[in-house]
C-alpha cells in the first residue's frame, strides 16, 4: 500500500522558517519525479517545488530563493525547507509525484503564516 504523509507544519512568524517533511511507503521515490504542491483556502493546487531523479530541481517565482526541495533516497524521505515566509504562503502543503496520482495524496500539513 502506497502512503504519503505530510508533516512539519505549524505555525510560523513572517521572516521564518519550516521543513516540511514527507515520508513514502511503498513507493520508491528515487525512480521518479517528485513534487510538493500547496493549496491556499479556495485556490487551486499548485506545485512549490520539484525535483527529478537525477536531482534537478525548479520552482516557482514566487517560491524561488526562498524554498528549497530535497530528497533522502536512503530513508525515502523528501523535505521541502522553506524559509523567509510569508503570510501568502499560508496552505496546505502536500507532496506527490510530478505527475501527480490520484491515490497518493495525503492529508498534507497546514502551514500558518503570521504577519
Amino acid at each position: 500500500q502506497v502512503q504519503f504523509v505530510e508533516s512539519g507544519g505549524g505555525l510560523a512568524l513572517s521572516g521564518g522558517s519550516l521543513r516540511l517533511s514527507c515520508t513514502v511507503s511503498g513507493f520508491l521515490f528515487s525512480l521518479s519525479d517528485m513534487a510538493w504542491y500547496r493549496q491556499a483556502p479556495g485556490k487551486q493546487r499548485d506545485m512549490v517545488a520539484s525535483i527529478t531523479r537525477a536531482g534537478a530541481t525548479t520552482y516557482p517565482e514566487d517560491v524561488k530563493g526562498r524554498f528549497t526541495i530535497s530528497t533522502d533516497n536512503v530513508k525515502n524521505i523528501m523535505y521541502l525547507q522553506m524559509n523567509n515566509l510569508k503570510p501568502e504562503d499560508t496552505a496546505v502543503y502536500y507532496c506527490n509525484s510530478l505527475r501527480p496520482v490520484t491515490a497518493f495524496w495525503g492529508r498534507g500539513a497546514q502551514v500558518i503564516v503570521s504577519s
